[in-house]
């Protein structure tokens, strides 16, 4: 994930109750629902949704001028949003390139071609998610592992008949597992300094949630892949003869995504890395595949010009590599920078609304509102969880879905004589994990664009993202380890 400087988000200056913050939102989930279900379907990311945005931002902008918050501050909340997401929208163009030059490469192909050999179908999704939780806790990114072994598991569950949404449900836990407990993660050192505890004891007491939560997803990925009905790959050897066919299969192409690997483990910023990644991906093409590059630049002289507008191609647009399986052929296409723009057009529109539910106050007061609805323990963390939920569907971003009831419920939990890390366990468990599971927020655009995978496929196979909030509330309501403030675990 792009690095993130929380905000001050205690300026509000508007009076708004609790039903007319709930306003802007319902208009939102009415739009997007009939926009998704009614007209538009799996279409509906290609625009409309980024319209139903900003007319739910326009509503709420005149219930802030009615409120008396100035058009000028709600203007300066936006481009503060969407300036918070420079990163995030940078890191997505170079996916973008990347993912370009590694298909080019054979980076990928390579992947495919002895993961196919190596990952049996029926422990294939369980595999998914050991594999991207270990990418995960070593890169301290969900971003990352999706970009890499993330693309390249979507392939090898294709060429298998495994379901996509399944995949890409698997891909999802492994790396919000590792990105939870990863102590270069960002959210996990956002989430214990808005809290008031300290990495390390975040990270431990985290794992008493997680540890269940992941062993339950595990557990849930082998019964399914153990009823699968696939096809193993000794049943079409063709599949490897076309893949070699069509590129130069070497291990030296693993090179490449492990530099990559390194490099966000010795803390290169990922945008940095992602771009090295890039150029790594048009040198090995050069190397690897230099008829192919001729080929994506429809060009028969191997001149300077054509490898040049053959990597330029390949980085900013569209591209396919023809093969003799119709399969491969549909699966080795890629749309480089060009395929993240609606994805980047929709944070943008989802930054725009967030950014005006945050000048006028509705985010707060949402907040308050279910600080003040529970006065018990469980309540308290059921208020937590149910803000972090809110958040994410309504400001659109994980990281305000962390710092404002991170900053909203500091006080409760130490009123209560609660140790702070189950404030950071609570904001974790709720906040980082569910933003996936939202298709405009910023890490649900992201995801189910680079893996190519609608979030509405993947939602229910994301299991260990839907279990981590219920599993915090069940450890609430049975008072398993929570820690009293005097008290150590």
């Amino acid at each position: 994930m792009p690095e993130f400087k929380p905000k001050d988000q205690t300026n509000n200056i508007s009076n708004l109750n609790i039903w007319q913050a709930l306003i802007p939102i319902v208009v939102l989930v009415v739009l997007l629902a009939f926009n998704v279900l009614e007209i538009y379907q799996d279409d509906a990311l290609g625009g409309s949704n980024q319209f139903i945005l900003l007319i739910s931002a326009a509503v709420a902008i005149i219930l802030g001028t009615f409120k008396g918050v100035s058009y000028k501050k709600m203007m300066d909340d936006v481009a503060k949003n969407i300036k918070s997401t420079a990163g995030a929208i940078l890191i997505l163009l170079m996916v973008g390139a990347l993912a370009g030059t590694w298909l080019l490469s054979g980076v990928i192909p390579v992947m495919v071609y002895y993961g196919l050999q190596l990952l049996h179908p029926s422990i294939f999704l369980a595999a998914c998610v050991i594999i991207c939780s270990l990418i995960s806790i070593s890169t301290g990114s969900s971003w990352t592992t999706s970009a890499t072994v993330g693309i390249a598991l979507i392939g090898i569950a294709q060429v298998l008949g495994i379901s996509v949404g399944m995949t890409a449900g698997a891909i999802l836990s492994g790396a919000y597992f590792g990105d939870k407990l990863s102590p270069m993660s960002d959210t996990t050192n956002l989430a214990p300094a808005m809290a008031g505890t300290d990495l390390f004891t975040h990270i431990r007491y985290m794992t008493l949630t997680t540890v269940p939560s992941i062993s339950v997803t595990l557990i849930v990925f082998l019964i399914i892949g153990f009823n699968l009905e696939t096809a193993s790959i000794s049943e079409n050897p063709s599949i490897l003869k076309d893949l070699k066919a069509s590129f130069f299969i070497t291990p030296w192409l693993f090179i490449v995504p492990i530099l990559v690997i390194v490099m966000i483990v010795k803390k290169t910023p990922p945008l940095v890395a992602l771009f090295a990644g890039t150029l790594l991906g048009a040198i090995a093409a050069l190397i690897f595949q230099p008829d192919l590059v001729l080929l994506v630049a429809d060009s028969a002289g191997d001149t300077f010009n054509s490898f040049y507008k053959g990597l330029v191609n390949t980085i900013t647009g569209d591209i396919k590599i023809p093969t003799d399986n119709e399969l491969l052929t549909d699966l080795f296409q890629s749309s480089g920078m060009k395929g993240m723009l609606n994805t980047i057009w929709l944070i943008i529109c989802a930054m725009v609304f967030g950014g005006v539910m945050e000048a006028i106050g509705a985010l707060q007061t949402l907040s308050k509102g279910l600080l003040n609805l529970f006065h018990t323990t469980f309540g308290l963390f059921a208020s937590t969880v149910a803000s972090c939920l809110a958040l994410n569907a309504t400001a659109s971003d994980q990281y305000l879905a962390i710092v404002i009831p991170g900053k909203m419920f500091s006080k409760a939990y130490k009123d209560k004589g609660l140790a702070p890390e189950n404030l950071s366990r609570a904001l974790e468990d709720s906040g980082t994990v569910t933003s996936v599971l939202i298709p405009y927020n910023t890490c649900g655009a992201y995801h189910s664009n680079v893996l190519g995978v609608p979030v509405a496929d993947y939602f229910v196979y994301a299991i260990f993202n839907y279990i981590s909030p219920f599993m915090t509330l069940i450890f609430a309501a049975f008072n398993i380890k929570i820690r009293q403030l005097k008290n150590t675990l």
